[in-house]
């Protein structure tokens, strides 16, 4: 069974290009890395195992933080928390997990299988069900393949436990677990429903805990050696820069388990005079160029930090930051039209027909 041992250099990689993935939203990398680096010195390894290892039958467990980002901040990230989901998921099926995969490889929720993983001794898949990340449990790969939705377990960090044991759509899922996760403070920790290894193999998006590391790595040798980290993306992945430019206003609000808003920008360089806004629904969802939309989900939106190169999420953009924006080209089985239902502009109330920044 080919396993790798996943570093801490990894992991110091891991959060910054999944911060980039993020597309604003899962959560700040920074206090899972935080958890990662107190348990590497304390002993704890945790390998990377392909999702094409996996027996049809083996059990994987997939998971998350779910709430507010900003919430997220406020509320320190324990690691137990999220192992102890992952436990309530194995006790109440009686399945045992041959690993632990995330649900979205975008931001803090890309830690969240590592933090699991080193406590219960599993390896972590390399594969997620989004291959960036969503606000929302039906914009997933999984439930555009009909997948069943249910059980769920959530916990949080006081002790608080709850199974959702059916559902009849995905969307139930997403409207009975988000009142859970309001009543919990909008932060929870959560297993998903479990998936085979025949599940994961056809409908998972593989690889995106490499692809994660691979970009932070860019991003972090561009940094030591002055270069260029925006260009040191681009390098890795096939994007495209959308535009330059100074954050003028942020408007944002914690509201139903969500955080939503919009920042405004004022051009720089080549744009400047044209005024950007990006809307939020914990990622960044449409991108307006002068009352324009010129780029949406399911395209990756994302926002960096012109000089560092590094993500800044919806949550810690502030006022006076010079951003870049650059689009990156999101996983096909979002581009088909049972896909573009599930996280295409319509799928977030705007009626605006989706057209791709790579068409």
């Amino acid at each position: 069974m080919p396993l790798t041992e996943i570093t801490i250099d990894d992991i110091e990689s891991l959060a910054v290009g999944a911060w980039v993935l993020g597309t604003g939203g899962g959560g700040s990398p920074y206090l899972g890395l935080l958890n990662m680096r107190a348990l590497y010195k304390e002993g704890y390894r945790v390998q990377l195992m392909p999702a094409s290892e996996l027996a049809d039958d083996d059990w994987v467990a997939a998971v998350s933080n779910m709430g507010a980002p900003l919430v997220g901040q406020e509320r320190l990230t324990d690691s137990r928390t999220i192992a102890r989901a992952v436990d309530l998921m194995e006790r109440h099926t009686r399945y045992r997990f041959r690993g632990i995969m995330a649900l979205e490889i975008g931001g803090g929720n890309s830690i969240q299988p590592l933090m699991a993983a080193a406590h219960l001794k599993r390896p972590v898949i390399d594969s997620d069900m989004m291959g960036r990340a969503y606000p929302e449990a039906q914009m997933t790969s999984v439930a555009v393949g009909d997948l069943e939705p249910c059980p769920l377990t959530t916990v949080d960090v006081r002790g608080l436990e709850s199974v959702v044991e059916k559902v009849p759509t995905w969307k139930w899922m997403e409207r009975v677990s988000r009142k859970i996760c309001v009543e919990y403070g909008s932060i929870a920790s959560t297993c998903k429903a479990p998936r085979t290894g025949a599940e994961v193999k056809k409908w998972g998006i593989h690889g995106t805990t490499t692809k994660a590391i691979a970009i932070g790595h860019a991003v972090r040798e561009a940094q030591r050696t002055h270069g260029d980290p925006i260009a040191a993306i681009l390098s890795v992945e096939p994007g495209k820069v959308l535009y330059k430019g100074k954050v003028i206003d942020v408007e944002r609000r914690a509201t139903e388990g969500f955080l939503r808003g919009r920042t405004r920008f004022d051009g720089m360089e080549e744009w400047r005079g044209a005024a950007m806004e990006i809307n939020f629904q914990n990622e960044w969802i449409v991108a307006w160029l002068d009352g324009t939309p010129i780029a949406m989900s399911p395209d990756l939106i994302c926002v960096l930090d012109s000089v560092s190169g590094e993500a800044v999420g919806t949550e810690t953009i502030r006022y006076g930051q010079r951003v870049t924006v650059i689009a990156l080209p999101p996983p096909p089985v979002f581009l088909s039209p049972k896909g573009l239902q599930h996280v295409g502009p319509r799928a977030f109330s705007y009626d605006i027909e989706f057209k791709s920044v790579f068409a």
